[in-house]
């Protein structure tokens, strides 16, 4: 693990997979239910990083943090969401052809995993799903769309993405879904959050 001062109250963890900074996540959180760092604001994952906000004293956080033995996340630890999705996406033979694999067969594989959040980011309420797995990575467009809906489906590298709002990007839509990513009115807001399980159900007519 590498420590990188992120101001003067917050601090970056680098790790080296998602796997790490999924289980470092995961540890915080039960260190924090235990008392540990009372003043911690805020807790962020990403890809290789967790980012702690409200640790003044970056040095005693790292040395704690160096001192836990850290588990791995076991399977299935969090509910499943299911996510209705409608396979039509203008991508999705795209998708298929790099996959080599028909749009019916690339369908079926999309929805027979099980993924995984591994963090969120990009817009409020943006998941970024893990699942498809190293060697399926979906090549971002060569030239991304000015617009996207809101509530689109869609795959970029390693993670299956859903847009909350409609916005400009450059990730491959294969489909869509009528679930709301985020509410103010919700609490939480954001329907997805990291290490919560999904699950796409077909409902293409």
């Amino acid at each position: 693990m590498k420590f990188r001062p992120a101001g003067p109250s917050a601090l970056l963890v680098e790790v080296d997979s998602l796997d790490q900074a999924r289980a470092l996540h995961a540890e915080i959180a039960r260190q924090r239910a235990a008392g540990w760092a009372p003043s911690l604001l805020d807790v962020i994952p990403g890809a290789c990083t967790v980012l702690l906000d409200g640790v003044p004293d970056h040095g005693r956080a790292a040395r704690d943090i160096r001192s836990w033995t850290i588990p791995p996340v076991p399977a299935g630890s969090r509910p499943v969401t299911e996510i209705h999705c409608r396979y039509d996406g203008p991508d999705l033979p795209a998708v298929a052809a790099q996959w080599q694999l028909s749009v019916p067969e690339a369908v079926r594989l999309h929805t027979s995993i099980e993924h995984e959040v591994a963090f969120c980011g990009f817009a409020p309420g943006f998941p970024y799903i893990a699942g498809i797995g190293r060697g399926r990575e979906v090549a971002r467009r060569d030239s991304p769309r000015s617009a996207i809906p809101a509530g689109s489906v869609a795959l970029g590298g390693e993670y299956t993405g859903i847009y909350p709002r409609a916005s400009p990007g450059g990730w491959q839509v294969i489909g869509q879904t009528t679930a709301v990513m985020w509410d103010l009115r919700r609490d939480p807001a954001a329907l997805l959050v990291a290490g919560d399980r999904v699950r796409f159900i077909d409902v293409t007519p």
